[in-house]
């Protein structure tokens, strides 16, 4: 059959690359699709709905040393001068690093500061102080906490977590499947003979990398001859089976180049060429509501079309923003002490606030394996440097996309069950915005607010004389700002106890008398000022609380050291206990409230916040919680500076 003759088009467009890539973007409709995949198969994937922690992890608690396992109130008469002597099973036990810690015990003694005298005897010289060298319960991973939002992708360190967290399976974006096509009479395979005029095809391979990074399936297609026909049937067969399809040169104005001929007869033509060198060459189209793309030979000019025009495809379908890969300079929100001699990597958190990127460490503990899934960048602090002081700017390495650090809002303050569920609907509605929160407390979330530290803080601070919540802190720390304290949340705090409640707790004196081990909250939250006032009214000192100077920094953690104790007892909300699966005997009802500037909650992003907070989807998920109550229909309460005379 004759070959059919298209006319050469000489002259390409200088179409503005932005615009050709916004007219495919709004071309692309197709539906996305998610699939269960185990999760060792999971590293890159998207997530495709929010990924909740089925255990803790440590589950019990654990030994952190080598070393013998004590109770720390019988060892505190040790001294260098006066050597203390303990019998084995009575007064201690050996244990190695991960091995659980006996019930009866709650110190570890590193193995190098114990002097054996016999099988049974060992001496120590200085005391042990309680619950040191012990990986608490839920030190890494806490059970029903979130570990991940969707649009979240996997990573190595994300992989552990999730196994860690006996997930075995993970629900994620199905890969798009993108076929290359590479077309041209000079192509050969790289394990063919060479002779003149004949090219190695190895863009192809290259083209099948980029996808694979960028979250697609990529699918191959052996080399098409210059002919419209074949370029025609292996257009027509990829459009059938696949999301997205790249042809590979042919996309010029030479006397051979049919591609944009053939793709204008079996569909439509949106570009071809657009205003960039190099890259020029370009071809987008769409043939039965599958867009392609059809990019020049020259390697360089291919590369950066697909980057231009094929990764953002792909990006939509995965519903994630386009990743950028780049370093950045920061400002240090708190000191960094390092060790001379040493380079030292350490984890960190970005927030863009108030015009400035702020960096925080995280934890740098060994065994806390989220410190490296939540970080956003990696800060390296040089041998010759002992480190960085607060408010020093520095550089740091992006592990995450410069744009969805930008557009996260930074949450600080008292921890809370909703946030996670507020960030998960954030992102339903932008998916290039999320919720990044740190658990520190309410007060500690008011000081970052004054610092400009963060966007938005959760607070739940009970002044103890007027009985009201948040109003007077604001107005005494945050006297020189403009601010708004926005009704959230009623809830109820109360004891979480075991099931059965084993120790009949129902007042806080109860917790003296009958010597449960209490899981307090953290210095500056807000049940930590409640349980202080609380130990006021009743005349009752800290010192009659058994584990009062123990502290954890969220409910959860709170709930599951109750969980794994029948002794112990703790104060939170409602929805932690019962994520648990503990009883709850209810004690107050306080104001949960989000305080943030009046910048920020006129600008898009607090402007956004506010209208998923009042949207009926997420009242409906919190209230399928329990516990709750939202009250976000209630006025904001605007503070004005204090004014300077």
């Amino acid at each position: 059959m004759a070959e059919k003759r298209y006319q050469r088009k000489i002259y390409l467009e200088d179409k503005p690359r932005r615009d050709a890539k916004q007219e495919i973007l709004d071309a692309f409709q197709l539906i996305s699709e998610s699939e269960w995949i185990p999760t060792g198969d999971a590293l890159g994937r998207i997530t495709a709905q929010p990924v909740f922690a089925n255990v803790s992890m440590p589950h019990y608690h654990a030994s952190a040393m080598d070393g013998i396992a004590v109770n720390a109130e019988e060892t505190y008469e040790a001294h260098e001068q006066r050597p203390l002597r303990l019998r084995l099973r009575d007064q201690f036990a050996f244990v190695d690093t991960g091995n659980a810690i006996p019930p009866e015990f709650n110190a570890v003694i590193m193995i190098e500061h114990v002097h054996v005298i016999d099988d049974e005897t060992i001496e120590i010289i200085e005391p042990a102080t309680p619950w040191q060298h012990i990986r608490p319960i839920g030190e890494d991973i806490v059970q029903e906490e979130m570990l991940f939002p969707q649009g979240h992708r996997l990573r190595p360190a994300d992989l552990g977590a999730l196994l860690a967290a006996q997930i075995t399976r993970v629900p994620v974006m199905k890969e798009p499947l993108v076929t290359i096509i590479p077309t041209g009479n000079e192509l050969v395979a790289a394990d063919d003979a060479l002779a003149a005029g004949k090219i190695i095809e190895f863009n192809g391979t290259v083209f099948a990398n980029y996808v694979k990074e960028w979250g697609g399936e990529p699918n191959l297609h052996d080399i098409v001859k210059d002919e419209p026909e074949s370029i025609k049937a292996a257009l027509l067969q990829a459009v059938e089976s696949s999301d997205i399809i790249v042809i590979n040169a042919g996309s010029s104005a030479g006397s051979r180049d049919f591609t944009v001929h053939v793709l204008a007869e079996l569909g439509t033509v949106f570009t071809h060429g657009v205003a960039t060198r190099p890259g020029k060459p370009v071809i987008l189209g769409k043939i039965n509501q599958k867009i392609v793309v059809g990019v020049p030979g020259y390697p360089v000019s291919a590369y950066l079309a697909l980057e231009w025009f094929v990764r953002p495809l792909i990006c939509k379908y995965l519903k994630i923003p386009e990743p950028e890969r780049q370093k950045m300079s920061v400002k240090l929100g708190r000191r960094i002490v390092s060790t001379m001699g040493a380079e030292d990597f350490v984890r960190v958190n970005i927030g863009y606030v108030n015009g400035q990127y702020v960096a925080n460490p995280l934890t740098r503990a060994a065994g806390v394996t989220m410190s490296l899934v939540r970080a956003d960048g990696l800060l390296v602090v040089p041998p010759e440097q002992l480190g960085y002081e607060q408010g020093d700017d520095a550089e740091v390495e992006l592990l995450r996309p410069m744009e969805e650090i930008k557009n996260a809002i930074v949450f600080s303050g008292s921890h809370d069950l909703t946030i996670d569920l507020l960030s998960s609907q954030l992102k339903q509605q932008r998916h290039d915005m999320k919720i990044v929160s740190s658990h520190v407390g309410s007060m500690a979330g008011v000081m970052a607010i004054r610092k400009g530290e963060a966007h938005v803080a959760g607070i739940h601070l009970l002044d103890p004389e007027t009985r009201e919540y948040n109003i007077s802190y604001v107005k005494k720390l945050l006297s020189a700002q403009d601010a708004v304290l926005y009704p959230f949340l009623k809830r109820t705090q109360g004891w979480m106890v075991p099931k059965g409640n084993p120790l009949k707790i129902e007042r806080i004196s109860d917790l003296a008398e009958t010597q449960a081990d209490f899981v307090n909250r953290q210095k500056g939250a807000g049940t930590r000022i409640l349980f202080d006032l609380l130990l006021k009214e009743q005349e009752i000192s800290p010192e009659q609380i058994k584990g009062y100077d123990r502290e954890m920094f969220s409910h959860l953690s709170v709930a599951a050291e109750v969980k794994g104790n029948e002794k112990a007892a703790g104060l939170g909300i409602y929805p932690a206990a019962k994520a648990m699966g503990l009883d709850f005997v209810p004690v107050a009802d306080e104001s949960y409230d989000l305080l943030m500037t009046k910048d920020f909650f006129e600008s898009e992003q607090g402007r956004w916040l506010i209208s998923v907070i009042q949207s009926h989807d997420f009242k409906n998920a919190v209230e399928k919680i329990g516990g709750y109550a939202v009250v976000s229909q209630s006025e904001p309460i605007f503070f004005e500076a204090a004014k300077l005379r």
